[in-house]
């Protein structure tokens, strides 16, 4: 595994590939490597000839008083398990490398980027789509993968990519979960014992609105207050938000015609989780 930290030579390499008629894949992380990096970058490895991994925190997308400081990080673990999954490289940039002295020039996706996790975490979105914009200039990859479990993300950087014109198809992979349906997500590592065990109430209650859709309730209110009922079993969650939206616009939806995605945010803590899982009435979701 060849690992950089300097814009050019990952460029470089990536154009090498390129000349030597290779696909690139790209699986951008902030590092604190779990089973849901590997699964992307396992599905990274079985469509291109070539994968690069990043590892960079990005500060822009972390608010005034959020977790930036404390957000885990072991960069020598991680590179071994992407030496374990062969990964061909790593680009592992600092921040003076990243942005500069005196970079002013910012992406934002303007109607999406002010919804579901982008209106309690204002500047989260144009943090995420100005480094995944820089990250797909740096190693200009064919394909790019990202989780499922970031949803919100995933169709924000979707029109990030078409708006611009950047040539890259976007991968959406399933979200990995433990044994008892708990997203994978690095932010877990903060929760206390009695907060693991709670954790898992997001998943139960995605499934109890997916259990009353599959009953036949498409009304969106009531398949909300469905999964509200649930979440309210556990006194210690503080719910930020429980929303059915469009998966494509994130736009609010009154009735479950089409797919649809429920997204749920939620804090045990201080420790900020998210889960989704989407609706299908009987047609192939994109």
């Amino acid at each position: 595994m060849k690992i950089y930290d300097q814009i050019e030579v990952m460029r470089g390499a990536s154009r090498g590939q390129h000349s030597a008629g290779k696909t690139l894949g790209l699986v951008p992380t902030m590092g604190a490597l779990h089973e849901g990096h590997l699964s992307l970058i396992r599905a990274a490895k079985a469509q291109c000839d070539r994968v690069a991994v990043s590892l960079f925190v990005n500060p822009l997308q972390f608010g005034p008083d959020e977790d930036l400081a404390q957000y885990p990080r072991d960069l020598v673990g991680d590179r071994g398990l992407l030496q374990d999954e062969g990964v061909d490289f790593l680009f592992a940039p600092g921040v003076e490398e990243m942005y500069p002295a005196g970079a002013v020039s910012y992406v934002t996706v303007e109607g999406l980027s002010e919804k579901l996790c982008g209106r309690s975490r204002p500047g989260h979105f144009r943090g995420v789509t100005t480094v995944v914009s820089k990250l797909f200039n740096i190693v200009e990859p064919d394909l790019a993968f990202f989780g499922q479990k970031d949803a919100a993300q995933v169709a924000i950087i979707r029109r990030m990519v078409r708006d611009l014109n950047i040539p890259v198809r976007i991968v959406t992979c399933p979200i990995q979960r433990e044994a008892d349906g708990l997203a994978m997500s690095s932010r877990n590592a903060y929760l206390d014992r009695q907060q693991r065990k709670s954790a898992p109430v997001l998943y139960r209650s995605l499934m109890e609105v997916r259990k009353s859709f599959d009953q036949g309730e498409h009304r969106a209110q009531r398949l909300i207050a469905t999964g509200e009922r649930a979440l309210a079993e556990e006194p210690t969650l503080r719910l930020d938000y429980l929303e059915i939206v469009d998966p494509e616009t994130l736009d609010s939806v009154d009735d479950i015609s089409r797919c649809a995605l429920v997204a749920v945010a939620a804090f045990l803590g201080k420790t900020r989780l998210i889960d989704n899982v989407v609706l299908r009435p009987n047609i192939r979701c994109a």
